[in-house]
């Protein structure tokens, strides 16, 4: 019936699998959930005791295989036909989680995602960036995800059939943090299957330090020059490709990367600071994207 994937690392999802092995059995399914280790080297003896719950597995990999290529490994481990793709760091808001997707499942649903939220407190200043960062660009209601269903979709809580992984698998040409989502989603789109999108939302409960978010974030803008640069990624599926486009047509490229290493420091310095701007962010992430390439 539904095999729950997670990859995992250096996270602890021991309550995570216990939400969901609970709301499974309720549901009176079959179900495996399988997660699987990318070499990393925290929380494995508590996450071992995974191995303890009713269908479930943990594996700690003796390699680090990426992002896409872990995805790919429990697809292709999993025994159903139902997959649903969960990052580690998520948990469920609602105790009919499952039964939600089963209800999607029985109504034949390809692609389902379900959402995410973060919850309502403010964190400490030092974390501020990722969590302003995701309630206004990543916590979308139905009625804005369903505007554009293909972009706003995230593999973090993502339900699907294993024979369209099989037949068109994640990209594990990237193997770091950025831009796998939106791959693998405008692969989905060049094939025409179709995402439906519900109110199914899972919690993002790990958030980085923005310094650490920062850094993140320019990997995986170094994702993005390399899928444009391999004609994998379009304009048409990122502004800040399409803004770098533009900057160059109009022939002001030059003046705004002089003006960005100019500023780039004070920019960092709000980014981190009590009060982030996303404005100064989405400044920031175009004028890394031009720096790397214009090298």
């Amino acid at each position: 019936m539904l095999s729950i994937l997670i990859p995992v690392y250096n996270y602890a999802v021991l309550t995570l699998v216990s939400e969901l092995e609970k709301q499974c059995i309720s549901c009176g399914i079959k179900f495996e959930i399988l997660c699987y280790d990318d070499a990393s080297n925290l929380f494995i003896a508590e996450n071992q005791k995974i191995n303890q719950f009713q269908n479930c597995s943990f594996v700690s990999l003796q390699k680090n295989i990426g992002r896409s290529a872990i995805r790919n490994l429990l697809a292709k481990k999993a025994v159903f036909e139902n997959l649903l793709y969960l990052d580690a760091d998520v948990i469920p808001v609602h105790n009919y989680f499952i039964a939600n997707y089963i209800s999607e499942i029985n109504k034949n649903k390809k692609v389902v995602f379900g959402g995410l939220l973060y919850e309502d407190q403010k964190p400490a200043k030092e974390f501020l960036l990722r969590w302003v960062y995701g309630r206004e660009r990543e916590a979308l209601n139905l009625s804005e995800r369903t505007k554009n269903p293909f972009n706003f979709a995230l593999v973090s809580n993502l339900l699907i059939k294993k024979e369209i992984i099989n037949r068109l698998p994640f990209d594990e040409t990237l193997t770091k943090y950025g831009y796998e989502d939106l791959l693998f989603f405008s692969v989905l789109k060049l094939n025409s299957i179709e995402i439906t999108h519900i109110e199914n939302p899972v919690f993002h409960l790990n958030l980085e330090t923005s310094a650490l978010f920062l850094n993140k974030i320019k990997t995986a803008l170094e994702n993005l020059a390399f899928l444009n640069d391999s004609n994998k990624i379009s304009l048409n599926e990122s502004r800040i490709i399409a803004s770098f486009e533009l900057l160059k047509t109009v022939k002001l490229l030059t003046i705004f990367s002089f003006v960005f290493r100019k500023s780039e420091s004070k920019i960092e310095r709000n980014l981190i600071s009590k009060d982030p701007s996303l404005f100064l962010f989405d400044i920031y992430k175009l004028g890394y994207y031009c720096s790397l390439k214009s090298k």
